[in-house]
């Protein structure tokens, strides 16, 4: 048995978009990156997404290593024509899509409502909100047609939880907000939609970007962040949320629909 099929083969012969597919940098394995190589492993046949298509293909070859099959292709989510491509291009060679992963996010610049800067406030929703809203609208028509298809869109506990920095907090509601009008809407088709809020994880983008961001060391940020969980006081992995991405993206969730899940160690279970 090869290592990409090591699963139950959950997702046996469904073709699965991964947009944020590739990742920045680190020791560890980012959200997008996991969730690739997992549906990969579980039998599906994965498109990697990034705007950055060296980072897409190094998540290809991960997959490729392992037996499982993939194909890398370079999109800006957040722009319809390459969004429209995108989904014409995947149609056409695999002849349906059944799953789409949106795993694009971003939060640097951001601050409190005293403070917050307009133009990272626009970035920040223009990205976070866009990199969703814009692959959605354009994988509909296909999946409509199909009349099925499961789509996980990833979001934050930042969206209920407290926090200070507005901008990410907002734009991460407005993905709960729109994936729950994205799953009522579209139920009548057999399509359905969730979202995932993840808590703090340890991943490349969360400690290597926020370490160099606030110019501390690594392990120093990561004891910080760890004391924060409740459940055992360590951080979450990106398999975490990839594992959550497979059981909303499989047919055991068949019954599931405009839910948004914490994957977070119990933080956002915290109330006053």
């Amino acid at each position: 048995m090869s290592p990409a099929r090591r699963g139950r083969d959950r997702l046996a012969d469904k073709v699965a978009v991964v947009i944020g597919g590739g990742q920045t940098p680190g020791e560890t394995i980012g959200n997008g990156r996991a969730t690739a190589v997992l549906f990969a492993r579980e039998g599906a046949r994965v498109v990697v997404v990034d705007r950055r298509l060296a980072a897409a293909e190094e998540t290809v070859a991960q997959i490729r290593e392992e037996g499982g099959t993939a194909s890398a292709w370079e999109a800006d989510a957040t722009r319809e024509a390459d969004c429209a491509a995108l989904f014409a291009g995947c149609a056409e060679q695999h002849g349906r899509i059944d799953i789409l992963h949106n795993n694009v996010g971003i939060g640097g610049g951001d601050a409190g409502p005293a403070h917050v800067d307009l133009d990272a406030w626009d970035l920040i929703l223009h990205v976070n909100l866009k990199s969703v809203i814009v692959p959605c609208k354009h994988v509909l028509p296909f999946l409509r047609r199909q009349r099925s298809g499961a789509i996980v869109n990833i979001s934050s506990i930042a969206a209920v939880c407290a926090t200070p920095i507005v901008a990410y907090k907002a734009s991460k509601a407005g993905i709960n907000a729109y994936t729950q009008s994205l799953a009522i809407g579209n139920a009548k088709f057999g399509i359905r939609a969730n979202v995932i809020m993840p808590g703090l994880m340890n991943t490349p983008m969360a400690i290597e970007g926020i370490a160099t961001a606030l110019g501390v060391e690594r392990q120093e940020l990561i004891a910080k962040r760890d004391a924060q969980v409740p459940l055992g006081g360590k951080m979450g992995t990106a398999w975490d949320v990839a594992h959550a991405a497979l059981f909303l993206a499989s047919d055991e969730a068949r019954f599931i629909t405009g839910v948004a899940l914490a994957v977070d160690g119990g933080q956002s279970a915290r109330i006053g």
